[in-house]
């Protein structure tokens, strides 16, 4: 298939996609870390329409997850989040047969489309809690790896990782070295490796 991971500088999905013989493009208005050979930088709007078959895109969440909600009314926030969501509309809608996005819980459902399925990193392998949200087009539920932590009535790779402290209202919070520190924000922007392989192996 001729798969585009949009918003991606990472090419963590599309080196998963390579890897079972597809032909992958990340695209990113910032420069790849991966091979450039496989990589369009620009505006990924731009390409919707060069014939693609598959489209995973994460696109930016900054204003429309409700981590975000305590800035939900600061000035010029309502016309950045309105942006937000008509881009996130744009991708959903593109003229591509098979379409994912993954996006953290906020407005974009039920706005544009309610979210297929939601998802966490160590159903698949990776040790990390991250609530992920999947809107899926043509493309089957995401099934998590059968192995020893039962979660309801199906199996996941590892257990839940232990969060990171409590907070006085009794929240659990979850840190590890890839979401916290310098660069947080870009890092945080870097999708889960178990989660992609399970992209390619299952929908490719």
């Amino acid at each position: 298939m001729k798969v585009l991971v949009a918003c991606e500088f990472s090419q963590i999905v599309t080196k998963a996609f390579r890897k079972k013989g597809h032909e992958a493009m990340s695209c990113d208005l910032l420069p790849t870390e991966g091979n450039p050979a496989w990589h369009i930088q620009g505006d990924v709007l731009d390409i919707l329409d060069d014939g693609w078959d598959m489209m995973i895109a994460h696109p930016p969440c900054t204003y429309l997850s409700y981590a975000g909600i305590r800035c939900w009314n600061d000035k010029n926030r309502i016309a950045k989040r309105l942006e937000a969501l008509d881009f996130f509309r744009q991708l959903w809608e593109a003229p591509i047969d098979k379409i994912c996005i993954e996006n953290p819980r906020g407005c974009a459902s039920p706005t544009i489309a309610k979210y297929s399925q939601i998802i966490q990193p160590y159903y698949f392998g990776d040790n990390a809690v991250k609530t992920t949200c999947l809107w899926l087009k043509n493309l089957t539920l995401l099934e998590s790896y059968e192995q020893d932590t039962l979660l309801g009535d199906k199996k996941t790779l590892c257990k839940k990782p232990e969060p990171s402290y409590i907070k006085p209202d009794g929240t659990p919070r979850y840190f590890n070295e890839k979401v916290s520190g310098k660069n947080r924000a870009h890092n945080r922007s870097r999708f889960w490796p178990s989660i992609a392989d399970a992209m390619a192996e299952q929908w490719g």
